[in-house]
């Protein structure tokens, strides 16, 4: 039952993100199903690395919102300098192995223990509140119905997503035991079941292969130029700051004072590297340790590694089967951003608790409404206004989410407390 409650935490955490993105990038329901194969059999090889050889705890891992900030916005800003969709996804591919490379060199050169100092409140705080509003956007489009070439809100769909959010927020919010814990799940099962009575099914392929190995490279070659280098690299600064909070939360909760925290760390930090690098040859999600997972850890009071172990296996098992991967793969699009965006609503209180962690004083103020005002604005510009700009700078000036990001770490580095 462990192993049972540990890949169904493994899974919630990790339906909704491909969908998502297919919506996002017009994928037919046969891709957003080779995603989800490929992302989930991803997580899967990355959670049992990272239990068995990298920082060794129960973490579970999953799609990163910085990811879905990364691909939201390249999704624009491809089209608006005349590339496809499909061109924009090989050049993700690259982002992510590079991130990955990245990754990999900080923890095996014991760089990543000596970079933490710079990750203040202040700064993940800022992180998180300009995440939040980067993809409330997104996810509002989705339960709303404006995806593809619809323009206007669908009324039934709009409806189903709302009460799927509410469902979801009531339950996370009131409920107790397991039904706090699986709220997503529940929530999102409701929807489905609303959806498939009042709208209907989605349509899914007539006949579909029993047993298939993940492909690589799904999306095409990876594409390669200078711009998308500063974009890993800034990407795998702010991803650490996610990996040193997991691991921390997690070594919290499970009442253990770790006598070589640099060495979980630096574990960590190599073989989420690694799995940025599998993601990117897998063309996957991208994703990192989940600081949730110890909220899953106190709730069920599962502090054993086995179950955890034996769930990644589980996961790694059924991305071989593209039927069950179809099934989970019709989830509807307005229902899984419902899903998203309540999930996001404890991540706006974790930025709000970062940020006022410290007492507020002129400095402190002046570094956080400089990176808001810049990290928001940018948000609000059309991208087609950074054309003129270099290409190694447009990926990250037209992304609000890093401009913010970038000043609130460059601010309070400069600007030091006396």
């Amino acid at each position: 039952m462990e192993t049972v409650q540990w890949f169904i935490f493994l899974l919630a955490s990790s339906v909704a993100l491909p969908i998502v993105i297919g919506a996002i990038y017009e994928m037919s329901f046969g891709e957003v199903s080779g995603l989800m194969q490929r992302t989930f059999f991803v997580i899967g090889v990355a959670s049992l690395l990272q239990g068995l050889f990298g920082h060794r705890l129960p973490i579970a891992e999953g799609p990163a919102g910085l990811w879905i900030s990364i691909f939201a916005v390249m999704a624009v800003t491809g089209v608006q300098n005349g590339s496809t969709l499909n061109e924009t996804l090989r050049s993700l591919e690259t982002i992510m192995i590079l991130t990955g490379l990245f990754l990999f060199l900080f923890g095996l050169l014991k760089i990543a223990q000596k970079i933490l100092p710079i990750f203040t409140p202040l700064v993940t705080g800022t992180f998180f509140l300009l995440l939040t509003v980067q993809l409330s956007g997104t996810f509002l489009k989705g339960m709303l119905g404006l995806q593809g070439n619809t323009n206007t809100i669908q009324l039934s769909e709009a409806t189903l997503a709302f009460i799927t959010f509410f469902i979801i927020l009531c339950l996370s919010s009131f409920a107790r035991g397991w039904l706090r814990n699986y709220g997503v799940l529940v929530g999102i099962v409701i929807g489905w079941i609303g959806y498939v009575v009042f709208i209907g099914a989605q349509e899914m392929p007539g006949s579909v292969q029993l047993f298939s190995v993940p492909k690589w490279f799904a999306f095409g070659t990876p594409t390669f130029d200078l711009s998308v280098v500063p974009v890993a690299f800034l990407t795998a600064v702010i991803i650490l700051s996610n990996i040193v909070a997991s691991i921390v939360a997690a070594n919290q909760t499970l009442g253990i004072k770790s006598k070589n925290s640099n060495a979980e760390i630096n574990g960590g930090t190599a073989f989420s590297g690694i799995s940025h690098g599998l993601a990117g040859m897998f063309s996957a999600i991208a994703n990192v340790p989940l600081a949730t997972s110890s909220g899953f850890i106190a709730l069920t009071g599962q502090k054993r590694k086995m179950p955890f172990i034996y769930a990644t296996i589980l996961l790694i098992f059924i991305a071989f089967f593209p039927p069950i991967i179809s099934l989970i793969s019709s989830i509807p699009s307005p229902i899984a951003n419902a899903a998203l965006m309540a999930t996001f609503v404890q991540l706006v209180g974790l930025a709000i608790n970062n940020v006022s962690m410290e007492r507020l004083d002129s400095r402190k103020i002046t570094i956080v409404g400089v990176a808001y005002l810049f990290g928001m604005g940018t948000m609000f510009l059309p991208t087609e206004v950074f054309a003129n700009f270099p290409a190694i700078l447009q990926n990250i000036v037209s992304n609000g989410l890093l401009v913010g990001t970038g000043l609130v770490i460059l601010l309070e580095q400069v600007w030091r407390e006396k």
